[in-house]
């Protein structure tokens, strides 16, 4: 059974407080994390683009931190392009038309079967210039999930699996922060997490 991203589901998983899977707050507090991050490790951002932005909270919140950088929305969702405007596309083919400093993909990849998931993380790669913030249920994450807030119809691969594909083109730099090879900034080896 595929998902259906209509407003039935972004309602239970973005808007609903007993199911969201993610408040306004927390978005917000990513954001202000990977802002601060990328600063600290002198990553200058001019353009980001969020795949799979949602209702747009990061993307908003990330705009407000990086207040000179464009920031672009993409979405699958018919529903969300047309209440939001998002530019619809999908995180196995996307192209953003001019180099992107910084991509987000947040909770997009646990939909996807491995053949269109290994597609969209050559892609990450192919599009990221500097620094990728990614977010995916892993197999290992199950147990800690809350199942009203977790979309079962998603896809959780173990962590072995992202790790070996992410490893080719990035540098995990913590929470879900990875930095494209080869690096551009000086990370010490003791803030690198594989």
């Amino acid at each position: 059974m595929q998902t259906k991203f209509d407003k039935a589901y972004y309602d239970r998983f973005y808007r609903d407080p007993a199911t969201r899977a993610v408040s306004p707050a927390t978005a917000q507090r990513q954001s202000e994390f990977i802002a601060a991050y990328l600063r600290y490790l002198d990553v200058p951002i001019k353009r980001f683009v969020d795949i799979g932005c949602g209702v747009g909270n990061v993307l908003r919140a990330l705009q407000k931190a990086f207040p000179r950088a464009r920031g672009y929305g993409v979405e699958y969702s018919d529903y969300l392009c047309e209440r939001y405007g998002w530019e619809k596309g999908s995180v196995s083919d996307y192209q953003p038309p001019h180099s992107t400093d910084l991509v987000l993909c947040n909770d997009v990849l646990g939909y996807l079967d491995d053949a269109a998931c290994e597609q969209a993380l050559r892609n990450l790669a192919q599009i990221t210039t500097s620094a990728l913030f990614l977010g995916v249920l892993t197999r290992q994450d199950l147990a800690l999930c809350d199942e009203r807030r977790t979309d079962s119809q998603q896809i959780a691969r173990s962590l072995s699996w992202y790790q070996r594909r992410l490893k080719r083109n990035f540098v995990n730099v913590g929470g879900g922060l990875f930095l494209r090879k080869p690096l551009n900034v000086t990370v010490w080896n003791l803030d690198r997490l594989w």
